[in-house]
């Protein structure tokens, strides 16, 4: 009988054990959309049963996020895929799953003279991100394809913050800005005019498929160990975003993290938030994905990707 009573005790404590859930370590910049996702995100957990619990890390940007994923204190990170292939190419095992193809924008003052890259030369251009940010460099490629424009060499460049490259757009200290889709969108809401935007950057070079620029990027070998964690967190991430873009009571629920309180400005935000869910991500995608790195390899001298002239295997989780 005492036998009995250990195996069961023991059975008790095998199938408590197998039930704790996986804690999933997410790295999150304060005021970024992980961060207005993860209200709804909560809610869709406690709604169902879920193997993972959220342990939610905040980070004070994006190099930080990169840091902590890489020392292993995050399991996941939302980055780009560019990094995430420069990462494999020196052996380490990290991969990206899709989670926006929102991009940035040119944005000019709405009675601006400038109405094509051409009218770009000679004027003074803000550029978010420095001379490596993504946008530029196919900003850049496109205007040297189309009508053969060095625009490296004919604007008067001015790097800087997000937010002050917006105050001097409206100061008239620059002409026009290539800024990174939020400030694009209060831009938008002030009635400035967008002159052309990432996808249609990518359109303009031939590449008519959605490529996502941001994901969720984690380490293989952990993926491995946490297949079915991993799957519920990806679905219930995929659900968030939705419910945000369906609902109007889950995005006023989140509203104050957007701080923002102008009604136009909140509204530019969620219609550009929302355009960036990502609707397929497939083969034809991927290999659209390929083609950017390629550009971004030629145009930046191999500065921003490293020496291999195509994406690294397994930089696409699967």
């Amino acid at each position: 009988m005492k036998f009995k009573i250990l195996l069961l005790s023991l059975w008790l404590s095998t199938g408590s054990f197998a039930a704790e859930p996986t804690f999933i370590r997410i790295g999150v910049q304060s005021g970024g959309t992980v961060e207005w996702e993860l209200p709804a995100l909560q809610d869709a957990l406690k709604a169902g049963h879920a193997d993972f619990q959220l342990d939610i890390r905040h980070v004070a940007n994006a190099e930080a996020g990169k840091i902590a994923l890489q020392s292993g204190e995050v399991d996941i990170i939302v980055s780009d895929w560019i990094w995430v292939s420069g990462l494999r190419e020196q052996g380490a095992d990290f991969t990206f799953y899709p989670y926006s193809d929102i991009s940035g924008a040119l944005i000019v003052p709405s009675d601006s003279g400038i109405h094509s890259l051409q009218d770009l030369k000679g004027k003074r251009l803000g550029i978010a991100g420095g001379e490596l940010d993504k946008n530029w460099l196919l900003l850049q490629a496109l205007a040297k394809q189309q009508q053969d424009i060095d625009l490296d060499a004919s604007v008067e460049k001015v790097f800087g913050a997000p937010s002050l490259l917006n105050e001097q757009l409206k100061q008239g200290r620059i002409d026009a800005v290539l800024n990174y889709w939020h400030f694009a969108a209060r831009l938008e809401a002030e009635g400035y005019r967008t002159l052309i935007d990432g996808r249609s950057i990518l359109q303009g070079l031939g590449i008519s498929e959605s490529v996502a620029n941001l994901g969720y990027v984690f380490k293989q070998s952990w993926a491995d160990r946490h297949q079915q964690a991993l799957k519920q967190f990806l679905d219930a991430g995929r659900q968030a975003k939705q419910t945000l873009c369906s609902s109007d009571a889950a995005w006023q629920k989140i509203i104050p993290l957007t701080k923002i309180d102008d009604e136009t400005t909140r509204k530019h935000l969620h219609q550009n938030y929302c355009a960036g869910n990502i609707e397929h991500w497939g083969e034809a995608e991927q290999k659209a994905a390929g083609k950017v790195y390629l550009l971004l390899h030629k145009q930046s001298k191999q500065a921003l990707t490293g020496k291999s002239e195509q994406l690294q295997a397994g930089t696409f989780f699967r």
